[in-house]
């Protein structure tokens, strides 16, 4: 029985690559994140402090639960930065110094974008 750990066959040696891939963007990216979530965050915080009246019945425990799901799917969002970022990683190393940068401040600036589009057009004419 071959011994798993010192094998050296094709799929062990791409399954190695592939996780050291993955390993190398979620150090790059996964503490950007905490930006990323304060970014957005502060985006929802402006529009209830310079609208404070209109938001007040929108901050109640029943809104809670779709709260937190909006910022489930802006991080499931957020991890899409992986479906770029991997396959980059092999096909253009000069990708990985300011590429990922300038892929992080798009990302974030397009999320704050949408939210700030959401609040106003979606969350915002449903308290009146």
């Amino acid at each position: 029985m071959p011994d798993k750990v010192n094998s050296s066959d094709a799929n062990g040696t791409a399954t190695h690559a592939v996780g050291g891939r993955f390993a190398q963007a979620a150090r790059f990216w996964e503490p950007l994140r905490i930006a990323y979530n304060l970014a957005l965050v502060g985006v929802v915080f402006s529009w209830v402090v310079a609208t404070w009246p209109h938001f007040r019945p929108a901050l109640s425990f029943s809104s809670l639960l779709p709260m937190s799901v909006l910022a489930l799917i802006a991080n499931v969002l957020y991890s899409a930065a992986y479906l770029v970022d991997l396959p980059l990683q092999q096909a253009a190393r000069k990708f990985l110094g300011s590429g990922r940068w300038i892929l992080w401040t798009v990302g974030t600036l397009f999320a704050i974008v949408l939210s700030s589009y959401w609040i106003v057009d979606e969350i915002y004419p449903d308290f009146h």
